[in-house]
């Protein structure tokens, strides 16, 4: 089943991408070195899709039944899409290039189910909020623990680099296990991978992107949008693992880019709206809008010519 070579290419565009999106904030901050992040990283990404990543593959398969041949389009067009941003520096969706590749072809084949598109939209909706809203939380709570620990400089600095080794591990674990259906979920129909060789050929591919090429959209998560320190750095990768984590135990996959962008910007509201970097944030949101949109109309030239 050569097909599936489309998708181990989608995974390593995925955790090329969406490295930052786990550790980016902390690798920025200088708190972790990236070749530690990316080790944990990669195999807490494996950790999470082989236990928790069959849910998110029912959603793909409800919403366009595809061929192999088919799934190896999206898969392609998808990957094109993401490494053309990564290469960009731009933290983008996965999701929405799948869905727009999905989009795509089942519009051409006439067996796209719009009502489940419609959920996943709104999830979309929905994961930046909940990013912004749990880092704004989390911010004031965690803050009020630790400073009840009475803690000096130094112990303050070796915690909080343990906190976020933790909870990083944590959001590479939520990143697997609500992404891992963005890689295979197309191949999981009749005659093609089953969920858990899915799972497992999606969680490797995205850990060897992490590992070889996922230093590149870090400065953009971790500086770019808003200078961050280690321990609002913390902040955004908690809330965007908790925010991922929730809908990946609904079965949608989503951003995490959307999740983590979410967080930053909920530490900028904190901080004062002149912080964020408006620029750079108007970039990645039009990046957002663009993501889907390549995906599809790469899936319909590609499609109309085989």
């Amino acid at each position: 089943m050569w097909q599936i070579v489309s998708a181990v290419f989608l995974g390593w565009s995925l955790g090329a991408n969406h490295t930052a999106n786990v550790f980016g904030t902390a690798v920025a901050s200088r708190m972790i070195r990236f070749w530690t992040a990316a080790i944990v990283c990669a195999v807490f990404v494996l950790l999470g899709a082989l236990l928790q990543g069959q849910a998110g593959m029912a959603t793909y398969r409800a919403m366009a039944g595809v061929s192999l041949n088919a799934a190896f389009l999206v898969a392609l067009c998808s990957a094109l899409t993401i490494t053309l941003m990564t290469y960009l520096k731009f933290p983008v969706s996965v999701s929405q290039a799948v869905v727009g590749s999905l989009v795509s072809i089942g519009l051409l084949e006439g067996n796209f189910h719009w009502e489940v598109l419609v959920k996943v939209v709104i999830c979309w909706v929905g994961t930046p909020l909940g990013g912004m809203i749990f880092a704004i939380i989390l911010y004031f709570l965690v803050g009020k623990f630790m400073n009840g620990l009475s803690l000096n400089l130094f112990q303050h600095d070796r915690y909080l680099r343990w906190c976020l080794m933790v909870v990083g591990g944590y959001g590479a674990y939520a990143l697997g296990a609500n992404n891992v259906a963005n890689v295979t979920g197309t191949f999981t129909g009749p005659g093609m991978l089953t969920p858990f060789q899915a799972c497992l050929i999606g969680g490797l591919s995205i850990g060897f992107g992490v590992l070889t090429y996922g230093k590149k959209v870090i400065m953009t998560v971790g500086k770019e949008i808003v200078r961050l320190d280690g321990y609002t750095a913390f902040i955004v990768i908690l809330a965007e693992a908790i925010t991922v984590h929730i809908y990946a135990g609904i079965g949608v996959p989503v951003s995490t880019s959307q999740a983590v962008v979410g967080g930053v910007m909920g530490i900028g509201l904190v901080k004062g709206v002149s912080t964020v970097n408006l620029k750079r944030l108007y970039q990645v949101f039009y990046a957002w809008v663009g993501t889907p949109a390549i995906s599809f109309f790469l899936l319909y030239l590609m499609f109309s010519r085989v």
